[in-house]
Order: structure tokens, then sequence, then C-alpha cells
């Protein structure tokens, strides 16, 4: 096929049917660790990667960077440009490529490697019996297709945060997970990191008392798209816009709406609250022991938008508060550091800042003192969220944040920004995952997804 097509069209049963034929013609060059078992521990794990942009780029360098697995493939809409997040970056499937064999070409006599092959389609990547793991960092509307269709073809998944684009998607994820025994780890990094660990582990012990409120910042946007009158733009060569949008609605191009700038719109995220909250508020979520559940009650403090008509329409400052079973409060609120946590107790108060570098107790003999061996252990990573995720695919164990708590924080994201878009207080019910009394709230919960890619059409 060539992989400067797009193949949103065809049957999914179609297209694995000829990708997979042409694949049987290439011989691998590393044998993967699912034809001894999972769990042979001298096997290198073979992943492809799939989004190979602002955050796909350098997490796809993380796995580079483990011996235990090894990248055969990398797929990206984008051939290869700049406009990213930061400038001078030149993201997409070639820059990848050849970072993944001047990689492993370090180790080779005279430099040479090319074993990573470069796809524009996604399933390219899901059809080839060579590949262990996909790692999905496309766009989060772009999460619940890819995660289920790997899971059905017996891939384990890496999945950036947040989980999903909507409530309804996570769930697909959540039962595919499950009917395929697949490992999924959720980008959550904040799960592995030990200062986050020893502040959640601090909460529950009763360190700080009764806890009675908890803060989570989400950061400011850092983006603002064309406004009212915009107007679409040119295709640039080497994009597949089509594959881009996938199953969102088709709109007109513009750069903007692409790249590092769809976090800013609905149709594919949800701004900062899920960008930045899928940190934070989980964090809050680990804190108060609510990983198979979560908020009772969600309500819109304060939010601002754009101008209608704008290109980004996601919140540009947000404040909404939960309410959780007992009364304890969680507040989101735009502001800096991006990544804060605050619990505050009847007792004293701990903060997690700066993406989980530092964290502060008041009263500061909190960290030692009161820091013994009574304080209940909590999952111990390794300090390592993708190594942990080659680890748990071969000993086939729960992972740091696997799919039912990255389903579960995202949640709180979603139902955050559901309230924020309707200005309203709602009632949600944790175990139905439904809000109660709130027809309008109960329709945001799933999106329209476009007829070329609704599951009986691939």
């Amino acid at each position: 096929m060539n992989p400067e097509q797009s193949s949103s069209a065809g049957t999914r049963r179609d297209f694995l049917r000829t990708t997979a034929a042409a694949a049987a013609l290439a011989a691998p060059t590393i044998v993967p660790a699912s034809v001894f078992g999972a769990a042979a521990p001298s096997n290198r794990i073979t992943l492809g990667c799939i989004g190979l942009g602002n955050q796909g780029y350098p997490v796809m360098q993380r796995f580079l960077e483990n011996e235990q697995c090894q990248v055969l493939a990398v797929c990206d809409v984008n051939r290869g440009s700049d406009g990213y997040k930061n400038e001078g970056q030149l993201l997409g499937r070639e820059p990848a490529r050849e970072a993944v064999e001047k990689h492993y070409g370090k180790s080779k006599s005279g430099g040479g490697y090319k074993g990573c092959d470069a796809y524009n389609d996604f399933r390219e990547i899901l059809a080839r019996g060579d590949i262990d793991a996909v790692v999905i960092a496309a766009p989060d509307h772009w999460h619940s297709t890819m995660t289920v269709q790997a899971c059905e073809a017996g891939k384990d998944v890496y999945c950036e945060k947040p989980l999903g684009l909507t409530i309804a998607d996570q769930q697909a994820m959540v039962r595919a997970v499950r009917e395929h025994n697949r490992v999924l780890q959720t980008g959550s990094h904040e799960r592995s990191n030990p200062n986050v660990r020893k502040v959640v582990e601090l909460v529950r012990s009763g360190a700080i008392g009764k806890v009675k409120r908890v803060v989570a910042n989400v950061g400011r946007h850092n983006m603002i798209g064309p406004g009212p009158g915009w107007q679409p733009m040119p295709v640039p060569e080497g994009f597949d816009y089509d594959m881009w949008l996938g199953p969102a609605p088709t709109a007109p191009y513009h750069q903007d709406r692409c790249l590092y700038r769809f976090r800013f719109n609905y149709d594919y995220a949800g701004g900062q609250v899920t960008n930045f909250g899928a940190h934070s508020l989980d964090i809050a979520q680990w804190g108060l022991g609510m990983d198979d559940s979560g908020p009772v009650e969600v309500e819109s403090i304060y939010a601002e938008f754009l101008p209608k008509g704008s290109l980004f329409n996601a919140a540009t400052f947000t404040h909404f508060r939960c309410k959780y079973p007992g009364g304890v409060s969680l507040e989101c609120v735009t502001g800096e550091p991006s990544v804060r946590c605050v619990f505050e107790g009847t007792e004293g108060l701990v903060r997690i800042d700066n993406q989980g570098r530092e964290f502060v107790t008041i009263p500061s003999d909190l960290k030692s003192d009161r820091f013994g061996d009574d304080v209940p252990e909590v999952y111990a990573s390794n300090d390592d969220h993708q190594r942990n995720f080659i680890d748990c695919v071969k000993s086939r164990t729960k992972p740091a944040a696997p799919v039912e708590v990255g389903h579960r924080s995202a949640t709180v994201c979603h139902i955050g920004n559901i309230a924020l878009r309707l200005g309203k207080k709602l009632k949600w019910d944790p175990q139905a995952e439904r809000f109660v009394g709130s027809e309008a709230a109960n329709n945001m919960l799933s999106r329209p997804v476009r007829e070329s890619w609704k599951p009986s059409a691939v």
C-alpha cells in the first residue's frame, strides 16, 4: 500500500487481509516476544509508535532508551514538518523513523541501520504479526478507535493521556482491554513519580487528618487560535488531513486545527482540563482512593470562552467543583504551575508541585516525623512509566495506570467540562456513569462518529 495514501475507505477486514499478505513477504529483523509467550524474559518487546508529534516523539525516545524493547515501526499522517508547539520542531513519521534508525545504528558496525518502517495508516502496524505492542500518542479523538482495534489485533497498548475523548469512548476501551486480555498503560506518568507516590501515601495515612478539600491546577491556554471569520487553508503536501480527522466530523483545514493545537477544540480534545487535568485530577483521584469510583456532583463555578465562531472553542479559563462521598470537595482551577495538587486536611496540608518534582507540607514535620512504617503502600512503580509498561507486558500484570484508572481520572475531566459548557451544577452517579436528571448532560457523554469510522464500517 502506498504509505502516502489515506485508507479510510473500505472495511477493516479487507485492509488487514491485504496488509497481512504483504507483511508475510518481509522477514522481520527481530523475533517478537509473543512468539515465545509474553512472559519470556529474554526477548525484546517489539513496538509500533503511532502519533509522532509534540508528545509522541519524546515518549518514543523513552522507549528507545529501554533495551527490553525495540521500535520496529512508526506511524503519523504527517510525513514531516514544523508547526508544532515550539519553533523549529521538525516532527512526523520521517523524522521519527530517522531518529529510530540513528539510535539503533549506534550499536551497529559502521553505524548503519534500516530496520524501522514508516506508515501513514496505523492499521498497517496492527496488521503486522511481528509487533507486540503499540504506543498511541495521536490526538485524543483517535485514542478509542486505535486502542479497540489494537486490542482486537492482539496488541498491548501504551495510550497517552487523557484516555479518551468521551466517557463512552473510554468505556469501549475498558471493554476491549478486558475482553482481549491486553495490558494497557495510560500515559499518566505521575503514577510512576516517587514524590507523587509519597504524597498519596501521606494523605492516605491520615497524617493531614481528615481530607476536607483538594485543589487541582490546570495550566492556562498557551495559544489563541484565529477568531470569528477565519478562513480555511490549503492542506500542506505530505499531510493526510482526511486521515487526521478520522472519526471526527468533516471540517475545513486550518493549520491551527491540527498538530499541537488540536487540544483547544472540543471536536478533538478537552482543552487544558483534559490536557493537564489528566495529571492533576489523576493525582487527586489517587490520593482520595477513588480509582474505582468518582465524584457524586460537579458544578461550574466560572468559565471563559473565546468569541463564538473562533477556531478554538475550549474554555480558556476554568473553575469547577466536584463533591465526593463523605463531603470532600475538589476544586479544579486554571492556574500556575500547570500541574499542582493540594490536599487540605483537618491537621495539615500537602502540596505537590512542578509536575511532581517537589512537594511541600504544612506543618513541615509531616514529611519526616509523621511519615513512618504505618503509611499504607500504594502501587510502587519503578520511576519510569514506559519501563513499567514493558515490564507488565512481559509479566502480564497490571501497570501503574491501567485502563480502569485512566478511565476514572479522565472521567473527572470530562464531567467537569460538561458542567462548564452547560454552566450547571450536575448530579453524577459514578457507578452507573450517568448524570442524574439531566438529559442534556447525558447527551454529551458520547460524540457522533463519521460514517466511515463507525465500528461496523471498519
